[in-house]
């Protein structure tokens, strides 16, 4: 008879997206390829109706969820989206290009278990543009950021880093581009990370 760990309990994750939903697939595709054990995701959740991830996601096999603001207020809104995460029991919630600031109801929902992901150096440029704001101050090095979020636009607790050089004659496409190869490698790395240290 097979030892199989079968008591290890996966950790279910929720994803939040607001477009294309490219680094919600890179962390879907590590949990298949076994670069974040244990874990997988229960539902991807849009504010958008119109999100290209969406499609990706029910590619996967995934639950996906439509929850438009509608006028509502963000606290509104909010609790609906928690609502969600929580009747799935989600462990952890990675933001993935989800383009809404959240309210401080749901930061205490679920504390120090949001993620997001920012395409520079935190906690330089923080905010819209960040690659544009790189390109602007002269900078020689960007990269991208996985970090806790908490009612700091971009400024909760780092989780990991990734340095990616700035080439001469570089534009915000190129830069972009080059950022988000990289995120697509940290952002698996850092949600590993994360629910290693839950576990322990």
């Amino acid at each position: 008879m097979s030892q199989q760990p079968a008591t290890t309990e996966r950790s279910r994750i929720g994803i939040l997206i607001s477009g294309r939903g490219s680094n919600m697939v890179a962390i879907v595709e590590a949990i298949r390829d076994g670069r974040i054990p244990n874990a997988e995701v229960e539902v991807v959740i849009s504010d958008q109706s119109a999100a290209a991830g969406l499609v990706k996601a029910k590619e996967h096999g995934i639950e996906t969820l439509v929850i438009e603001r509608r006028g509502r207020k963000r606290e509104e809104h909010d609790r609906e989206v928690v609502a969600a995460l929580r009747a799935r029991q989600v462990d952890l919630v990675c933001l993935a290009g989800y383009m809404r600031v959240l309210s401080s109801e749901f930061l205490n929902a679920f504390p120090r278990r949001i993620l997001n992901i920012h395409p520079s150096l935190l906690p330089l440029f923080p905010g819209l543009e960040p690659q544009k704001q790189a390109l602007d101050n002269g900078v020689t090095v960007s990269g991208c950021t996985v970090h806790f979020v908490d009612e700091k636009l971009d400024g909760g607790p780092i989780v990991a880093q990734c340095v990616v050089p700035i080439h001469d004659g570089d534009t915000v496409e190129s830069l972009s581009a080059r950022i988000l190869a990289e995120e697509h490698q940290l952002y698996p790395e850092a949600v590993t990370k994360v629910l290693n240290n839950h576990k322990g």
